[in-house]
């Protein structure tokens, strides 16, 4: 096979971090977790499901009360939200001050749910509801560890569930998906292609 091409492309200097100096998609996602007497709620986009199985994961840091209130209760929620509350999904981020405990400011700004089977809370009408029981704290990348957990429960709105009497292009046109354009943009998704797989492939 040829070489790389090094004059269509840029080298990108791996002593510091490449991520932003390009573009990539990820889903976004609030983590909620009950932090002492309020709650805590946190967006990512470094996160994913972990295998085939009911296993979720998502990157944090020990810095973060995400971290030490998972590490504490082990447990946490992950509320995805839709395109239409990306507002109330940046606002969960909003900064801790002496005057406001981050909870309080959350609880008071935006609509939360409680969830089923944990002391924890949800952003209200997100498509996909999952309430994770801690498995393992994976800790060393940099300052960064990667949270696991076991789906105890998961919720999904009608409108997202898929069926095979619907069609997916047109159930996904009519309720799209929210995605994070790191770093720092976002995108609705409603466009989107069978992928060519090819022929008798498992996976």
């Amino acid at each position: 096979m040829d070489a790389i091409r090094v004059k269509n492309y840029v080298s990108l200097n791996t002593e510091t971090p490449i991520w932003d100096r390009i573009f990539t998609v990820a889903p976004l996602i609030v983590v909620g977790t009950k932090e002492q007497e309020g709650y805590d709620l946190a967006p990512k986009h470094m996160a994913t499901p972990l295998g085939f199985g009911n296993y979720f994961g998502f990157v944090c840091t020990p810095r973060h009360g995400t971290y030490q209130n998972v590490k504490k209760t082990g447990e946490f929620t992950v509320s995805f939200p839709k395109p239409d509350q990306v507002t109330a999904t940046a606002l969960s981020a909003s900064p801790r001050t002496e005057a406001m405990v981050k909870s309080q400011q959350i609880v008071e700004s935006l609509p939360l749910i409680k969830a089923a089977s944990m002391d924890a809370p949800l952003i209200k009408d997100a498509y996909l509801y999952l309430e994770c029981e801690l498995f393992k704290i994976i800790d060393g990348f940099g300052e960064n560890s990667i949270i696991t957990g076991k789906i105890k429960e998961a919720y999904v709105d009608n409108d997202y569930l898929r069926v095979s009497e619907k069609d997916e292009q047109e159930q996904l046109n009519n309720n799209p998906l929210l995605v994070y354009i790191s770093n720092g943009r976002f995108a609705k998704i409603k466009e989107t292609y069978n992928f060519p797989f090819p022929k008798d492939f498992k996976r």
